[in-house]
C-alpha cells in the first residue's frame, strides 16, 4: 500500500500523488518544440520551495527518455555546487553530461570549452538538458554557464533553416528549475538568459489533494470525512509538502485507529502537533527565511491588518518570500495584485514564532493578590474587563516591554504586529492556570487577525484591528458579525488598538452594535497603547 511522502521528490510507486498529466504535457511540449525539427524552447521552471517542480520535470525526464528515441535526455541535479567556482561547476557538469550522452566530453578549462561540449563535433543527437536546483549555484556559475547557453540558443536560432540535429550547436532544449537568480533579481548587470520561456508549477488543486485522499481510502479501506480533506487543503493551499506531511500524520503518526474514518476530531489533534510540537524541514526552512533581515520588515508588515502590500516580483523582499515558500500572490479585480502569506498554517507559525521571539517573557500580568472576580470566573470570562486588565498592563509596562520590540525603519514607530503579539501573549499566560487556551485565526492569509478563546466550554472570539478612522470601524462592526457567524457563536469583541483616546470618544465607539443581518452582537473595545 502506498503511502503520503513529504520527503523530496515522490515515487509514484510507493507514494500517493496527483498524476499533474497537463503540468507535464506542458513540460514535454516546451522541450520538444511545437514542431522538433525546429528545436525545442530554453525555459525556467519556477514555483516556491517544496511546489513539486523537481517531480513535474522528473516525469517528463521518464517520458522523454521512453518516447523520444532521436533525443539525449537528461537531468543533472547540482545542489552540491552550491560552493563550487565557476571552473569546477562547468567541470562536474560536462562530466554529468558526459554520462547523460553515453561518450566521454573533454575537460573544460574555459568558457569555451564549455561551450564546444555542445558542438555536434562532440554529441551525437540532439540534447535535452533539465538542470535542477540551477540557482544553488555562484553568481559567477550561473552568469557563466546562463551565458553560454544564450549564445547557443542565439547561434541556434541563426541556423532556422536546418533542421535541430543538424544545427551547429544540438543543445535542442534546456529548463533551469529554481532560476531566482538568474531572472536578473539579484544580478545588478541584469540577466545574461533572457532568452527563455517560463513554466510555472502550482499547488495541487482542491480535487488533487481530494484525489489523493480517496486513493488512500480505497487502498487502505478506512474513510476520510470531507471535512479533513477540505480542511487540509484550506490550511495548506494545497502546498505539496505540506499536503503530504499532514497526510502521513492523519494516515500514520497519529492513525491509531484504522478502522475508524478519519474525522475532524483526529485532524484538529494533528495539526495542533504540527503547529507546536513536530519539527518540519519545509516549516523550518519557511521561518528561517522569514525571520532574515531584510526581509523580516516586510513580513512584520504583512501582519498589519488595514492595508494590503501590492505583490511585485522584481521586488527583492517580495521575491525572496516568495520562492521561499513564506508569502504568495493573491488576485483581487482583473488587474491588482497583493501580497499574502502562503497559506494559514504558515501564517500561523510564523505568528507564534515571532510572539515568543519578542516576548519571551511578558513580565507580571496583575497584581498577585488581586481580584479577579470581575474578570473571570470557573463558568465564564468578562472580555470587556479583561481587556481593561491589559490596557493597565501596557501603561505599566510599556518602557521595558517594547525596549527592543522591532520598529519600522520609515518612522520608528512600533509594527502593528508587535501589539498583536503582545495580546497573544498576555492572554495565553493569562488563560494558562484557569486551563483556558488561545488561538490565532487569520481567515484571509493578509493579516486579518482573530483571536479564539476557549474556556469553560465556550468559545470567545475576539476580532483585533488598529483603529484607523470611523468608516474603516463601521466597517470592522460588519466584519466581525459575519465572522461570528461563521464561528456559530452569537457575541464577538472587536478590539481596536489606538495610540491615545478620550472618555468622549471612548463613550462614542464603545457602543454594543446588533447586526441585525446575522442576529450577532458585537462589543467594541478601545484599548490605548499609549504610543
Amino acid at each position: 500500500m502506498r503511502k503520503f511522502s513529504s520527503y523530496g521528490p515522490i515515487d509514484t510507486e510507493l507514494h500517493y500523488y496527483a498524476p499533474r498529466t497537463s503540468l507535464i504535457d506542458q513540460a514535454c511540449q516546451q522541450l520538444l518544440g511545437e514542431n522538433p525539427a525546429k528545436g525545442g524552447h530554453y525555459i525556467t521552471v519556477w514555483a516556491p520551495r517544496q511546489s513539486g517542480k523537481t517531480w513535474v520535470m522528473q516525469e517528463a525526464l521518464f517520458r522523454l527518455q521512453k518516447q523520444s528515441p532521436r533525443f539525449d535526455v537528461g537531468k543533472l541535479n547540482l545542489q552540491h555546487l552550491k560552493d563550487a567556482p565557476l571552473m569546477e561547476a562547468l567541470q562536474v557538469i560536462a562530466a554529468e553530461i558526459a554520462k547523460v550522452v553515453n561518450k566521454p566530453v573533454a575537460r573544460p578549462e574555459s568558457l569555451a570549452d564549455f561551450e564546444a561540449i555542445f558542438s555536434r563535433t562532440v554529441l551525437d543527437k540532439p540534447l535535452i538538458l533539465i538542470m535542477d536546483e540551477f540557482d544553488a549555484l555562484t553568481n559567477d556559475a550561473i552568469s557563466g554557464v546562463a551565458g553560454v547557453l544564450r549564445n547557443i540558443y542565439v547561434r541556434r536560432r541563426q541556423e532556422a533553416d536546418k533542421p535541430t540535429w543538424e544545427k551547429e550547436y544540438l543543445l535542442h532544449s534546456v529548463a533551469l528549475i529554481g532560476v531566482r537568480a538568474v531572472l536578473g533579481i539579484e544580478n545588478e548587470t541584469g540577466s545574461p538568459f533572457n532568452v527563455q520561456r517560463s513554466l510555472h508549477i502550482p499547488n495541487l488543486t482542491p480535487a488533487e489533494v481530494e484525489g489523493m485522499f480517496r486513493w488512500y481510502e480505497a487502498e487502505s479501506g478506512q474513510a476520510v470525512e470531507q471535512t479533513v480533506i477540505e480542511r487540509v487543503f484550506y490550511e495548506t493551499q494545497g502546498q505539496p509538502g505540506l499536503v503530504g506531511w499532514l497526510g502521513e500524520l492523519l494516515t500514520e503518526t497519529y492513525n491509531q485507529q484504522a478502522q475508524a474514518p478519519l474525522t475532524p476530531a483526529l485532524f484538529a489533534e494533528v495539526y495542533a502537533a504540527a503547529l507546536k510540537l513536530l519539527p518540519n524541514n519545509n516549516i523550518l526552512n519557511i521561518v528561517s527565511k522569514a525571520k532574515q533581515q531584510p526581509h523580516r520588515q516586510l513580513v512584520l508588515e504583512l501582519f498589519k491588518t488595514g492595508v494590503q502590500i501590492p505583490f511585485a516580483y522584481d521586488d527583492p523582499s517580495i521575491n525572496f518570500l516568495y520562492t521561499n515558500g513564506v508569502i504568495a500572490a493573491v488576485q483581487e479585480g482583473k488587474t491588482d495584485y497583493f501580497v499574502k502569506f502562503a497559506n494559514p498554517f504558515v501564517q500561523k507559525r510564523l505568528f507564534n514564532y515571532f510572539a515568543r521571539e519578542i516576548f519571551p517573557n511578558p513580565g507580571v500580568l496583575y497584581d498577585p493578590f488581586a481580584d479577579l472576580q470581575d474578570t473571570i470566573t470557573d463558568e465564564s470570562l468578562h472580555i470587556k474587563n479583561l481587556m481593561r486588565r491589559y490596557e493597565l498592563y501596557l501603561r505599566s509596562n510599556r518602557n521595558w516591554l517594547f525596549r527592543n520590540a522591532p520598529r519600522r525603519k520609515t518612522d520608528d514607530r512600533l509594527f502593528e504586529a508587535v501589539y498583536h503579539f503582545n495580546l497573544y501573549m498576555y492572554l495565553m499566560q493569562f488563560l494558562q492556570s484557569y486551563d483556558g487556551s488561545v488561538t490565532p485565526e487569520f481567515p484571509t492569509g493578509n493579516g486579518k487577525l482573530d483571536l479564539l478563546i476557549y474556556y469553560a466550554g465556550r468559545i470567545y472570539g475576539l476580532e483585533v484591528k488598529s483603529f484607523l478612522n470611523q468608516r474603516e470601524y463601521r466597517k470592522a462592526l460588519d466584519q466581525a458579525a459575519h465572522y461570528a457567524q461563521q464561528l456559530a457563536i452569537t457575541e464577538i469583541a472587536l478590539v481596536l488598538f489606538v495610540d491615545h483616546v478620550d472618555d468622549a470618544n471612548r463613550q462614542k465607539f464603545e457602543v454594543i452594535y446588533n447586526d441585525t443581518a446575522t442576529g450577532v452582537i458585537v462589543t467594541p473595545i478601545l484599548v490605548e497603547t499609549g504610543t
